[in-house]
Order: structure tokens, then C-alpha cells, then sequence
């Protein structure tokens, strides 16, 4: 494989000090930012989102500070159709989707890839904290967690092939934040200080429901909220707007806090509960993705984790179709949702994962 490499630059300083790390390892590098939307076409302000004009300056600024070549590629129609499209698809039939999660399997490591190969390119660089190791005892790329847990993005990569490991470098998985941001400052970048995103890029302002209404030009249908004995108990607003595990913004009347325990598209109904109507012992995912083995020998003792932001609990995993399995929890857990990605640890080592499709009480 040869030197050169497209560097994933999205204006942040993650990105940017990737790039720096990456021509001091001595690749050849090509800058490249992703356009992934017209700002105007999903309704929101120009500069409040990863595609605004002055995030492309701040990328291209640290492109030249660095002496690489610079691009913006545009991938609005594979977006819309990939990411913001599955997004909106998920929440109509009442599940939880993780676009991120889509946006790294089909635009960054697919689309932009394949960009790379046809520009001679052998290697893709983004500013994901995670490691990526060739391990000779399993003659396998490995996807591994950050040096620093509390950056690590191990969980939204859980989808990448052994191709995609094998042709991808991510320089920041062995630095904590604290050093990417004192590099960035050495180096003079101007986004040496700038705010982390937060939010999901073309959801700036956080408020899911109102851009899937906006987005599709359609008003969702209100229904029924029921209890768990099917009791009618008060009416919501489409099921849009409720995802398992919420509590807030229900606008019902109740003695105690109620959560939203599940979502059912077929009668139009949302079940609200106690927190503990929330657990869950096991569940089913599919599509799923193996990375440490190539398939595993039933019962595989890991532990897994249902929400980014989860600690990994104990699980034993069988598989039961060649992308379907079934993961029974030692420990009941909160908010299963579907839609969400499940993915399994040994240690540091991502052992796959799949999407989330049903779970048991």
C-alpha cells in the first residue's frame, strides 16, 4: 500500500490535529470536507451546523497551515438518502435511530473511500478516538477503544469491515483530548479552541420532531398513551416525538413520573410506566457485524452496551441467524430501544455489533 491519504476534515480540531499527526508520520496527505447538506434545504441558520461556511474556512485554514492539498466533496444526495432518510424512517415506525452510526458505515468509510481509491489513495484519516491494531494471534484487524474512555467512539464504529480497518488510521485514538487540543495550540490552528459538537449535525437546535415535520411537510397522527394493562390514559401528539426511556415533554398529568416504555406504529399507541417497567433482561439484533471473530462459538460470554454513553454489562450472545442474535443480560437493563446499536466488548476490543430490533422484559 502506498503513502497517501484522505484526511477526513470537518473543521474541528480533532480533525485537524489528525492532519497534523498524519503528515508528521510522513503520508501524503489530501484534505477533504464533506458536504452533506444544503443548511437552507433542512431549515436551518447557515453557520450552526458542520457544513457552515466558516467550518469549511477553518478547515481549509489548517490545510494550507499544513501544506496539503484541500477539496470540499459533496455527498448531499448519498446523506439524504443514507442517513437523514433512515433517520426519519426510524422515528415513524418507533424506534431510536443513531445516524451517526449510518454516516460513518455509508459516507465515511463507503462513499468517501471510494473517493479515496480513485484518487490513488490507499488510506482514510478521520478524528474518531479509537485504535485499530492487526493481531496476529487472530490474523485480524482489531477495532479497539480510545486511550481516553471519556472521548472514546469505539460504540458508533462497531459497522467497519476488515477491508475498511485495514485501510483506515485513526492518529488520535492513542491521545487523551487534553493533548489533541495542546497540539492544536501549538500548531497555532484557528480551531485550536473550538467548542466540541454536541448535536447531530442537521438537528442543530436538538428538536427531532419539529424537523421531521419540516422535513417532510407532513403532521403525524396523534394517539392513544396507554399503560401497560392497555388502559387509555391520555392522548400524544405522534409518535415522532417519543423515544423508549423518556420522561420529559409527555404533557401528562400523573402522581408519579411515567417513562415512555415502548412505541407500537401499528395502533398508533405509546405505553408509559414506572422506571421499572423500563428493564429489560434480553433482546434481538440484527444486521449484525462480527470485527474480533469471524463467527462465534455459542454461548460467547461479553459484555455489551446499548447506549453510547453505557458502561459494557454482562451478556452471554448466541448467535441464531448469520446477522441475527440473541443477547441475554446477567443484569436486567433500562431503555432498550429499538433502533439503537448493541455492541459487544472483550476487554477494549470491539467484538461486533448489530441494531437493536426487539427486547424482553
Amino acid at each position: 500500500m502506498n503513502n497517501k491519504a484522505i484526511i477526513a476534515m470537518s473543521g474541528g480540531v480533532d480533525s485537524s490535529v489528525s492532519a497534523y499527526l498524519i503528515k508528521e508520520q510522513g503520508f501524503e496527505g489530501i484534505g477533504v470536507t464533506m458536504k452533506l447538506f444544503e443548511n437552507d434545504d433542512i431549515g436551518i441558520n447557515r453557520e450552526n451546523s458542520c457544513c457552515s461556511l466558516s467550518d469549511v474556512e477553518d478547515a481549509r485554514s489548517v490545510a494550507f497551515k499544513l501544506g496539503i492539498p484541500y477539496y470540499v466533496f459533496n455527498f448531499t444526495t448519498d446523506f439524504k438518502s443514507q442517513v437523514i432518510e433512515r433517520f426519519i424512517n426510524a422515528y415513524e415506525n418507533g424506534a431510536t435511530p443513531n445516524p451517526c452510526i449510518d454516516c460513518n458505515r455509508y459516507l465515511k468509510f463507503d462513499k468517501l473511500y471510494a473517493r479515496a481509491k480513485e484518487l490513488g489513495c490507499d488510506y482514510i484519516v478521520t478524528g474518531h478516538y479509537a485504535r485499530i491494531e492487526y493481531s496476529e494471534k487472530y490474523h485480524r484487524y482489531l477495532l479497539k477503544k480510545a486511550i481516553d474512555n471519556t472521548k472514546d467512539q469505539s460504540y458508533v464504529l462497531y459497522s467497519m469491515t476488515q477491508q475498511q480497518l485495514a485501510h483506515t488510521i485513526f492518529p488520535l485514538g492513542e491521545l487523551l483530548k487534553t493533548q489533541t487540543r495542546a497540539i492544536a495550540e501549538a500548531n497555532v490552528f484557528v480551531n485550536a479552541k473550538k467548542h466540541d459538537s454536541q448535536d447531530i449535525c442537521f438537528v442543530p437546535d436538538g428538536d427531532y420532531a419539529k424537523f421531521i415535520e419540516n422535513y417532510t411537510g407532513k403532521k403525524y397522527q396523534s394517539g392513544n398513551f396507554i399503560d401497560r394493562h392497555g388502559n387509555i390514559i391520555g392522548e400524544h401528539k405522534g409518535i415522532t416525538r417519543y423515544t423508549v426511556g423518556q420522561r420529559k415533554g409527555l404533557g401528562i398529568a400523573a402522581s408519579k413520573p411515567m417513562y415512555v416504555c415502548s412505541i407500537c406504529k401499528e395502533s398508533n399507541t405509546v405505553m408509559l410506566g414506572d422506571s421499572y417497567d423500563l428493564f429489560s433482561k434480553s433482546l434481538d439484533a440484527t444486521g449484525f457485524n462480527w470485527i474480533s471473530i469471524e463467527n462465534p462459538a455459542p454461548p460467547l460470554r461479553v459484555k455489551a452496551k446499548v447506549r453510547y454513553k453505557q458502561n459494557e454489562q454482562w451478556a452471554t450472545v448466541t448467535q441464531i441467524l448469520p446477522d441475527k442474535v440473541h443477547i441475554e443480560f446477567e443484569e436486567p437493563q433500562s431503555a432498550i430501544a429499538n433502533g439503537q446499536a448493541v455492541v459487544l466488548y472483550d476487554d477494549d476490543i470491539v467484538v461486533g455489533g448489530g441494531t437493536i430490533i426487539a427486547s424482553y422484559h
